[in-house]
């Protein structure tokens, strides 16, 4: 199948890690050009010097993205550099635990700041170009949004607003012909996730009590089946009259009876 998503670019934050090196990798797949938007970090490092000598399209766009400045000047060197931007594929965060009891006010503003401004500062910054291209925007949220998880109140609400501003967006874009939808992803290993499991007493107990809870097959989504999900939502030929949108693929963590579990 031809998502038609050959030399298209495409910006990917996180795209270096975890969940966001799984749309790297698909978006790779298709043929796009893939921007890399993160700050460095040996993972990142790690997986740039394995594109570059694949030889494949995927450069490197570092910036700390708390900072909204070095979003909008992040752009503006992609524009630069490849003069189009034809899909943004908002990811990056971080499950950082501020709750309410256990978080301070400063934490939660600061929370929002890691999780959820970017998200609306490159949308904002990029939209121009996606007006040209007439191009797609895909937010990667979490099932927290809609099930709570307990002592994670800034992630919460920043994952709550990303579905809200998918649909916000998806509206006001319409004249444009920019689609914005959104992929939740419930339980998927990735190195924070693993970097988790392994300050508990026994992580593969634990690990165990979760994909139990897991209905499909009682594991954990792969990382690249969250990214298979998002770029058929960037392709304008297999996707192009599905617009605000919010696809879960968690083997039906979220919506099958509890029963089951």
């Amino acid at each position: 199948m031809d998502l038609g998503l050959k030399d298209k670019v495409i910006i990917v934050t996180g795209g270096g890690a975890g969940i966001g090196a799984g749309i790297t990798r698909a978006c790779l797949e298709e043929g796009a050009r893939v921007v890399v938007l993160s700050r460095l970090s040996e993972n990142v490092q790690h997986f740039m010097a394995e594109v570059e000598a694949a030889k494949q399209p995927c450069v490197l766009v570092e910036a700390h993205l708390d900072d909204t400045a070095q979003c909008e000047k992040a752009i503006a060197e992609i524009e630069q550099r490849f003069g189009a931007i034809d899909g943004l594929v908002n990811n990056a965060g971080v499950n950082d635990g501020v709750g309410l009891e256990n978080g301070t006010v400063d934490r939660f503003i600061e929370s929002l700041r890691k999780n959820l401004f970017h998200y609306y500062a490159l949308a904002h910054y990029a939209l121009p170009a996606l007006k040209r291209s007439k191009g797609s925007i895909v937010n990667i949220s979490s099932k927290v949004a809609l099930t709570g998880q307990g002592n994670t109140s800034g992630y919460a609400a920043s994952k709550g607003a990303q579905l809200a501003l998918t649909r916000e967006w998806a509206a006001e874009l319409l004249p444009h012909g920019i689609r914005v939808n959104a992929v939740l992803p419930a339980e998927v290993m990735t190195p924070l996730y693993k970097r988790w499991l392994e300050t508990l007493g026994d992580p593969e107990a634990r690990l165990k009590q979760i994909t139990d809870k897991i209905p499909l097959g009682r594991r954990m989504t792969l990382s690249s089946e969250i990214a298979a999900a998002t770029v058929f939502l960037l392709s304008p030929t297999q996707s192009g009259h599905t617009t605000g949108q919010h696809l879960i693929v968690d083997g039906g963590y979220v919506h099958l009876d509890r029963a089951l579990t």
